[in-house]
Parts: structure tokens; sequence; C-alpha cells
């Protein structure tokens, strides 16, 4: 009983002293400041995204699937054989038609989607030219491509950072501080809007007026924008 009674006295003694780092970790600190830093710049938008469709309406649902799948998939093999434009499937929709009493179904009608992007805007706007002799358009948008993303984003991520540092040193002379030193830091990027969508009548207007000329397009820019969010200790003399 002597030796279990000393031998549980020293593990609750390694037990206190093991604790202690943890407790100095927890001490206050004092002379801490949160800082906010940003810093932006204007990215053109480099990529454009052309939303087509195609829709019909037919008494039979098998005939008029058959129609919807005909024209699309003529719509891909002439896409395909444009360099660099990005194709997919957009959404594809039957719904029945009722009478004027809303009982009966007197039909079916049927809406497919196709999208196609391409940072190659003459390329992308001629072949849209074309393929809205049997398609509508749906809408143009305009945004920046993933890659132009990250390089404008990585640029602003170095400039937020010397921004932070920047506005670190003069909260630590304005207090009378010797120096400071980073506790955290944390980097967000904003001002990815929403694409701009080009109205569709405007679209089909310049893109259908002359199927072998391709129209001028202007995309604009965004604001993109890189937040630094921290807190420094300033070391007082």
């Amino acid at each position: 009983m002597h030796i279990s009674r000393r031998s549980a006295a020293l593990v609750l003694s390694c037990g206190m002293l093991a604790s202690l780092p943890a407790l100095a970790a927890d001490e206050p600190r004092y002379n801490q400041v949160s800082l906010r830093a940003e810093v932006s710049k204007e990215v053109a938008r480099d990529l454009m995204v052309v939303t087509l469709y195609s829709e019909a309406q037919n008494t039979d649902p098998g005939k008029l699937a058959k129609q919807i799948t005909e024209t699309m998939n003529k719509a891909v093999q002439q896409a395909r054989e444009v360099k660099d434009v990005k194709i997919s499937q957009g959404s594809r929709n039957s719904y029945p038609v009722y009478d004027t009493k809303g009982q009966k179904i007197t039909g079916w009608r049927e809406r497919a989607e196709l999208r196609l992007e391409s940072a190659d805007f003459p390329a992308l706007s001629k072949l849209t030219g074309e393929l809205l002799q049997e398609l509508k358009m749906g809408g143009m948008d305009f945004s920046i491509a993933p890659a132009t993303r990250k390089a404008s984003e990585d640029e602003l991520l170095k400039d937020a950072v010397n921004a932070f540092k920047a506005r670190a040193q003069l909260a630590t002379e304005a207090l009378g501080g010797k120096g400071y030193k980073v506790v955290s830091l944390n980097l967000n990027s904003s001002g990815y809007p929403r694409p701009y969508m080009r109205s569709a009548p405007m679209a089909m207007k310049a893109m259908a007026a002359d199927e072998a000329a391709s129209p001028d397009i202007e995309a604009g820019t965004s604001e993109v924008s890189m937040n630094a969010d921290g807190l420094i200790e300033v070391q007082m003399p």
C-alpha cells in the first residue's frame, strides 16, 4: 500500500508538470492589434459562354424527342469542328401541353440546351451565328477564365501581404513599439461576380445579322480584390 501511494503521488506530480506549458500557452497576451489590408485590380473577362437551345412541340412525345435529339446532335457535331471551344449539354426538359380548360393533354413540348465556352471570342461568335440558323439564343455570358483567376490571385496575394506588413508597421509606430510579430493572418479573395450576361435579343441581332461576319465583342472587366485580415502583437520597449 505504501509503494502504491508513492507511485500515485509521482504520477500526479508528473501530470501537473506536463500541464504547465499548456497553462502558459493560455496566458493572456497584451498589445495585440487586429488589422485589415485590401488590394484590388481590374481583370479582363476573357471567357465567353453562349447558351443555345432547341424547343419544339408535337402531339407524339416520341417523335418530339427524336426531333430534338437530331437537332442537338447536328449542332454538337458542327461545334466540334471549331478549335478551342468547350461543349457541354445543358438542361433538357419535356412537359405536357393542356387544353384551355387545363384538363386534357393536347401535346408535348420539349427544350434542350447546348453550352459553348471559349476564350476565342471571334471563333465562338462566328460559330454561334451559324448555329442560330437552327437553334435559339438563351444567353451570352462573360467571365474570368480559371487560369486567369489563379494568376491574378497569386499576384494579389503578394501585394496583400506587403500591404498588411506596411499597415502593421504603421500601427507599431503609432503605439510606440519597437517591433511586432504576426499572431495570425488570413488571406481571402473576392470580387468574382456572376458572369455578365448580354441580353438574348441583342446578341441574336448582332450574330444573326450576317453569318459570315464576326461582331466585335466587348466583355469588359471585373474588379478583383484580396483581403488580408490578421492579428499582430506589438513589442513595447
